[in-house]
């Protein structure tokens, strides 16, 4: 299985969330959320190696913006972002480092 397309966006994601931040943090983050949100589109994880599967769901868990609200217009994901610790946010930077990684290794790059 070729794995182009997300090997492409996953390390966009990791290229979004390096220095400098020029637009803050949050905005990095959501970034690299909207950057997973199309690597993942159409795609059928149960496919994939159970580690990618845990990276995904670690992602997908802090992509969702249920009960977010955004009454300024900034994104729901940068309105989240902003909710994150520094714990997090090495979380998330270490599973999209991770899946990355993965998928660029799975495409034979």
């Amino acid at each position: 299985m070729r794995f182009s397309y997300q090997a492409e966006k996953s390390s966009s994601a990791r290229h979004a969330l390096m220095l400098p931040h020029s637009l803050g943090e949050a905005q990095s983050i959501a970034d690299a959320f909207h950057e997973i949100s199309l690597a993942l589109h159409q795609l059928d994880v149960s496919k994939l190696s159970e580690s990618a599967q845990r990276w995904i769901a670690t992602l997908q868990d802090y992509m969702n913006t249920t009960g977010v609200s955004d009454p300024d217009g900034d994104g729901a994901w940068a309105v989240k972002a902003r909710t994150f610790t520094i714990d997090d946010q090495i979380l998330i930077s270490n599973a999209v480092d991770e899946l990355a990684h993965w998928f660029d290794h799975e495409d034979g790059t």
